[in-house]
């Protein structure tokens, strides 16, 4: 992590290295990764999910201000959330999902990282109430799927991890959700990452 964020804390890193044996000892009980991919542990999910931390950083640090509050839906086991939690500790982060198992793995990992601005709930997104400054996601569903589960929560921002044909997505949500394509910004990962497993990803920033 230091290649890509020099400045981070050792305290950061330390709680990253830790949560990689962390994942990896749950993951043998618990397939919240799946066991093709644990060997990209750390590029396919940790690197991933601070990509938002980059874009953040990079155009849009107020999102991630002192005592902001982030909701993550459909964490599973705990991504982006867990990782942008280690990176921003002065925010605070709700991980929610539906599927109990993984959700818990979430929240033992936060737990033994002594995470203090997590909070792990096992709803659907749906249930949850507002308000919230941000929303992230990586990839759980389309957009049109999607937007539809902010309703209510005053949601001032969505940073959302996607790939494949992000313009017809927008296309579906701008016809079935009324999603103004003026309010959206779309962030090539390669243009940070080399690495050719990111092209064709993106960061979705979303103005609700």
């Amino acid at each position: 992590m230091t290649a890509e964020f020099p400045q981070l804390p050792e305290a950061a890193l330390e709680r990253f290295d830790a949560a990689e044996e962390l994942y990896r000892e749950w993951n043998a009980r618990i397939n919240v990764v799946s066991r093709k991919d644990i060997d990209g542990l750390y590029d396919h999910h940790f690197l991933h999910s601070v990509c938002i931390a980059a874009y953040v950083r990079r155009f849009r640090p107020e999102l991630f201000s002192e005592g902001t509050r982030v909701l993550d839906i459909g964490t599973g086991g705990g991504f982006p959330g867990i990782p942008l939690a280690i990176m921003f500790p002065e925010v605070s982060f709700t991980l929610c999902d539906s599927i109990g198992k993984k959700i818990k793995v979430a929240a033992a990992v936060a737990e033994s990282l002594e995470l203090q601005n997590v909070t792990a709930v096992n709803a659907r997104a749906e249930a949850l109430q507002g308000p919230f400054d941000t929303v992230v996601s990586r990839a759980v569903t389309s957009l049109d799927n999607f937007m539809p589960w902010l309703k209510g929560k005053k949601v001032g921002n969505v940073l959302y991890l996607k790939g494949g044909d992000i313009e017809e997505e927008l296309y579906n949500a701008a016809v079935h959700c009324g999603l103004h394509r003026d309010r959206v910004r779309i962030w090539k990962i390669e243009d940070w990452l080399a690495d050719g497993w990111f092209k064709g990803k993106y960061v979705v920033d979303i103005k609700t």
